[in-house]
């Protein structure tokens, strides 16, 4: 089977990893904290002591990072970055959720040292992780990921190839962006209703059976009724997330009014200590006490 190596072993990258070696891909793994390589060491990994030393041991390697920082890092440190190990014919896939315009760099990067490249961000969460049904979106060239589809698979129920290097990222940004304002609606609506009397079970009950009703809004619903805040997605990461799809609209001269009102609630939230908590916990958000600002920035009544 084909030699692979994973760099970044968090909440996510831990269990993709660990999918890859349960499915007998011959795996090497580095993380910069190298105590959360233990679990994948025990049951057959190797561990490397540098993204340049996990790369150098593979055909496929795959970046699981939380932001551009660690991504330029792990990649294309000059000593130690990934890229300095990397085999002519190899493919690099970046599966963070980053900036396109990210991508498009590290795309360039490969080519001039004949690696092919892609873009895979993954859609889903911890428990969809770990039971290998994430959704890959795929940027970049059909041939490199018809090489790394069989890996891929592994980890996920599907895979769409959405066109060339950056459009997995403009594809996932979509996709929080999408989750973000549906939480955020929903987080509104049910502290309004109830702030102003009406059961918030009752009325998720009833915005289920109506059309206006979304699988990402009522498990988000659901999770603020029962004040179950557990991280599967959480708030520090969404801010980092929106930034980036922000960042992205700007390239294109466009406004994105909704995606800014998410992230400074994120960032609000962030600012409360609850960044390590699941994104539904926005609804926290609401129910601090108005300020002067947030008084002026609503409509005067009538």
């Amino acid at each position: 089977m084909t030699p692979v190596a994973f760099i970044g072993l968090g909440a996510m990258g831990s269990r993709m990893a660990a999918a890859l070696l349960a499915a007998g891909f011959p795996l090497t793994v580095y993380n910069r904290n190298p105590e959360r390589a233990r679990p994948l060491e025990a049951k057959g990994a190797a561990r490397a002591d540098s993204p340049r030393e996990a790369a150098a041991q593979a055909d496929i390697v795959i970046s699981m990072v939380t932001d551009e920082h660690a991504s330029r890092s792990v990649w294309l440190d000059d000593k130690r970055g990934a890229i300095h190990g990397l085999r002519a014919g190899a493919v690099a896939i970046e599966s963070s959720t980053l900036t396109p315009a990210w991508a498009r760099t590290l795309a360039g990067e490969m080519t001039r040292r004949d690696v092919a490249f892609l873009d895979a961000p993954v859609a889903g969460t911890r428990p969809q992780a770990e039971a290998h049904q994430l959704i890959h979106l795929v940027g970049g060239e059909a041939r490199a990921l018809e090489r790394a589809r069989e890996v891929l698979a592994t980890m996920s129920s599907a895979i769409h190839h959405v066109g060339a290097a950056g459009n997995g990222m403009l594809m996932k940004l979509a996709v929080n962006a999408i989750l973000g304002i549906q939480t955020a609606a929903i987080a509104e609506a049910l502290t309004m209703l109830g702030k102003a009397g009406v059961d918030p079970e009752k009325a998720l009950e009833i915005l289920a059976a109506l059309p206006i009703a979304s699988p990402a809004m009522m498990r988000a619903g659901g999770l603020m009724a029962a004040r179950n805040f557990a991280p599967n997605f959480p708030i520090d990461l969404v801010q980092k997330d929106f930034a980036y799809l922000l960042k992205t609209t700007d390239s294109v001269n466009m406004p994105a009014p909704l995606a800014t009102a998410v992230q400074a609630l994120c960032a609000r939230a962030n600012q409360a200590g609850l960044g390590d908590e699941d994104i539904a916990a926005i609804a926290r958000v609401y129910d601090m006490r108005l300020t002067d600002e947030d008084r002026e920035g609503q409509p005067a009544p009538g």
